[in-house]
Formats: structure tokens, C-alpha cells, sequence
């Protein structure tokens, strides 16, 4: 059995490859690579699955819950990831990088009995990004 918990927090970023020229990144990048950032809303869905315990629940939703918001929300929200994310440093803070470190940064703290089974953010309504986890 699957749960998904769905969280919002806003961050801004610039997409830029320093070993890269200026027009090469606006290239990669579009309008991404703007030289003073910018800003979404995302979605950060988390979904963890196993067998329901003998009172019938999955996980407890609250425990679930607070390790999201410490390890992750307190990190991101309202922050740039350029600048202010230790586990972003040195990485261009695409989407896909930073589905790799909310996963680095719950399983680093994983307290709960179900397995994280998947991360999915998503920045607007065409952009969705989901990574199956790498735990057994």
C-alpha cells in the first residue's frame, strides 16, 4: 500500500553552468538562466508505502509530517537555492538536483516504519519531477 503527503513551499533559483558562456547558458537554459533569478511554487509530494500496522494506518501522518517540514520545508521555504541550501551547493539547482537532495535529506533523518517510495516535485503545471528512491 501506497500514501502520498503533498507539501508547498516557494524558493527562487537561476540556472547557470559556470563552466559555461553566457549564451551558452541562456541557451541550456531560457529564460531559467535570468541573472536575477526567479521564483516557484512548488510541490513536493512524498509517497511512502508498506502495510498498514495493526491499527489500520500506513504511517502516522503527523511523525510523517514533521520529518518533512524538519528536514526539508525548514530548508527550503522561502529561500534561494543558489545561495541558501548547504546540500545544493556547488550544483546547478535544477529540479532534478533538487529532487536528489530532498531525497538525500529524508533518508538522512528516516525515522518512519514505511519506506520512502518516491519524491515528486513539481515547479509549474508542465514541469513534474518524480524520483523512485533508492532504498530496499
Amino acid at each position: 500500500m501506497k500514501l502520498t503527503r503533498r507539501y508547498r513551499f516557494s524558493a527562487s533559483h537561476r540556472l547557470d553552468t559556470p563552466q559555461l558562456s553566457a549564451e551558452e547558458n541562456r541557451q541550456l537554459y531560457g529564460k531559467c538562466n535570468n541573472p536575477y533569478g526567479h521564483g516557484h511554487d512548488y510541490i513536493l509530494e512524498v509517497t511512502v508505502e508498506g502495510a498498514p500496522d495493526s491499527y489500520g494506518q500506513l504511517v502516522n501522518r503527523e511523525a510523517l509530517d514533521g520529518l518533512v517540514t524538519d528536514r526539508v520545508l525548514r530548508r527550503l521555504d522561502h529561500r534561494n537555492l543558489n545561495l541558501d541550501v548547504a546540500e545544493l551547493a556547488g550544483v546547478v539547482p535544477t529540479t532534478e538536483n533538487l529532487a536528489a537532495a530532498v531525497e538525500r535529506a529524508l533518508l538522512g533523518g528516516w525515522t518512519i516504519p514505511a519506506r520512502l517510495s518516491k519524491i515528486r516535485i513539481s515547479e509549474m503545471d508542465r514541469n513534474i519531477f518524480e524520483l523512485e528512491t533508492k532504498t530496499a
